[in-house]
């Protein structure tokens, strides 16, 4: 046991390989431990915010990784040798770096986490969907990169030229794919200030359809028809956006004309008629009904109703019953629906030869008659 070892005896040598075992193995079985705690924490815990703090909690720490924790166990049975200045050096070095790292994983694990479960909320709240993605993606990325410049930093790197060199290749590089950072940052611009989300219909210039998924460059959009189409995000918000999920009511504006043959005191009685063919459908709020005008054809009527539900089914019943009940009520009182009408008149144009032959005809009925 007095047997020396890098000027250290045996029996420190043991003592800090026991060390070592101890703080690895101690450390695990905690991590263990805390991590099946946190787990059946977020099993018992109501949906909402504790289970997902228990549910992050949980899956971070079993994302620690064991070699890191034989690194600290490393450090600790270091800490009790007497070892050259550089050994010390690049044992600390090393067990700060796989801690560095650890912390990363840590960082990446808990982002991954909150986007699944964020993802398993979609159809209670899409608006999550939408600004968890990129904001996740951002944030894992300027993670690794901070991480990288510490280990890098740790390791005895100078650090100030790189993030000069970075500073100078990041301007050229942005200058060089504009269109994208143009797209990334229209991506953010909807996350924040959400326009759509994820499920809203949406109408842009004549195209229309559901919102499938916002990427960092493209908005990818499903029609009516079932085919997909694929919007740039800096395009799309240059563009005039109609969102139907977010209209409170529907306003619905139509007219039609009556035949020139219709009594007066049937023309002032309509707009009630009307009225009253509105008010009995559900769901639907009578704003107005006029004699509009006074056409060549026909005398015009508009109408004008608001209805409380956004279902575009549930809009088109309800006109087509209004049109259908209109009809009939036009049929009962015998007021014809007016029809295009164009009157032609057909006059026949004397021709010069024409008058000179009537003069003729005249002059030789009078020479007969003398």
């Amino acid at each position: 046991m007095n047997y020396i070892i890098l000027a250290n005896p045996v029996a420190d040598w043991l003592i800090a390989l026991a060390a070592m075992v101890a703080v690895t193995i101690g450390l695990d079985a905690l991590k263990s431990i805390i991590a099946r705690r946190l787990g059946a924490g977020a099993t018992q815990t109501e949906t909402g915010t504790p289970a997902l703090l228990h549910d992050i909690a949980a899956a971070t720490l079993r994302s620690t990784k064991l070699v890191v924790l034989g690194f600290v166990g490393l450090y600790v049975g270091a800490s009790l040798l007497t070892l050259p200045a550089k050994a010390d050096l690049f044992i600390g070095r090393f067990a700060i770096t796989a801690l560095l790292i650890q912390v990363a994983l840590w960082g990446d694990t808990g982002l991954r986490t909150w986007l699944r479960v964020t993802r398993a909320q979609r159809s209670e709240d899409p608006d999550r969907v939408t600004s968890s993605a990129a904001v996740t993606f951002l944030v894992r990325v300027a993670l690794w990169a901070i991480v990288a410049l510490m280990v890098l930093d740790n390791l005895g790197v100078n650090i100030t030229t790189l993030v000069a060199s970075l500073g100078i290749g990041g301007i050229a590089i942005a200058l060089a794919v504009q269109s994208i950072l143009g797209d990334l940052f229209a991506s953010l611009s909807i996350v924040l200030d959400k326009p759509f989300v994820v499920g809203d219909f949406i109408i842009v210039d004549k195209m229309l359809g559901t919102v499938e998924k916002i990427g960092l460059k493209t908005t990818r959009v499903r029609s009516l028809g079932g085919e997909q189409i694929v919007f740039s995000n800096n395009d799309l918000l240059k563009s005039r956006i109609q969102n139907l999920r977010r209209m409170a009511s529907r306003r619905v504006v139509f007219g039609f004309g009556v035949s020139h043959r219709t009594p007066e005191p049937l023309l002032r009685a309509l707009p009630a008629l009307l009225e009253e063919i509105v008010r009995a459908q559900p769901q639907v709020r009578f704003d107005r009904a006029h004699l509009s005008g006074l056409a060549a054809p026909s005398f015009n009527y508009e109408v004008v109703y608001y209805v409380d539900n956004t279902d575009y089914t549930i809009y088109m019943d309800i006109q087509q019953e209004i049109y259908l009940r209109i009809v009939a009520l036009l049929q009962a009182q015998d007021v014809a629906l007016a029809l295009p009408v164009q009157t032609v008149q057909l006059t026949r144009e004397a021709r010069p030869h024409d008058s000179a032959q009537a003069g003729n005809d005249a002059d030789a009925s009078l020479g007969k008659a003398a």
